[in-house]
């Protein structure tokens, strides 16, 4: 199952990702458009501002154990076969008992229709909106085993180069210091020209 997963060392705060979302889940599927329906399109993910320079968006991260599904009193709230929870907007009753229990306060009450709303992953489109908007790659929609990959390939180009809080401790003049690198990864003995 592929998750959203967040850099927060990309993201800027531009909230691109939240425009995207609102536009995504709004009738008419346009910036223009959607400014002026009723009821009002709303963002399902959330920018959060963290000191002293984080900017990291928040959104629902289909628990395992979704307090929210235990907690609705109307049954509203489901997973689907995908493993995303869902709200049926036609058994909603309004009553926000799923925006009390949220852990991470990412359930939305939309007021003019009396109904909670949270993200769904966008099932109409092959990548969720907010992702495919990002300018910087802050998020991505990846399997857990993928993301992992990708997380220690960075960090393991990061300790060779000796940059970042990956650095290797004995590195002191980049990769070059190590005495056996001369000309890149290719040049490891222990890395092959296939991989």
């Amino acid at each position: 199952m592929k998750e959203i997963f967040v850099h927060v060392d990309r993201c800027l705060g531009c909230r691109t990702c939240e425009i995207a979302c609102a536009v995504e889940h709004s009738q008419s599927k346009s910036l223009f458009g959607a400014i002026s329906e009723h009821p009002t399109p709303k963002r399902r993910l959330f920018v959060e501002w963290v000191a002293p320079e984080f900017k990291f968006p928040v959104l629902c991260r289909h628990c395992e154990d979704a307090p929210c599904m235990h907690a609705c009193i109307s049954g509203a709230i489901s997973r689907t076969p995908e493993g995303v929870i869902i709200t049926d907007e036609a058994k909603c009753i309004g009553c926000w008992t799923c925006v009390m229990v949220c852990p991470y306060g990412v359930i939305g009450r939309h007021l003019e229709t009396h109904t909670a709303y949270r993200c769904d992953r966008c099932p109409d489109q092959g990548e969720p909106a907010c992702v495919s908007a990002c300018p910087t790659g802050a998020l991505v929609y990846r399997t857990v085993p993928e993301f992992s990959t990708s997380v220690r390939q960075a960090a393991a180009a990061e300790m060779v180069a000796g940059e970042g809080a990956a650095a290797l401790p004995f590195v002191s003049e980049g990769a070059a210091a190590l005495p056996f690198v001369s000309e890149g990864a290719a040049a490891l003995p222990f890395v092959s020209e296939g991989g």
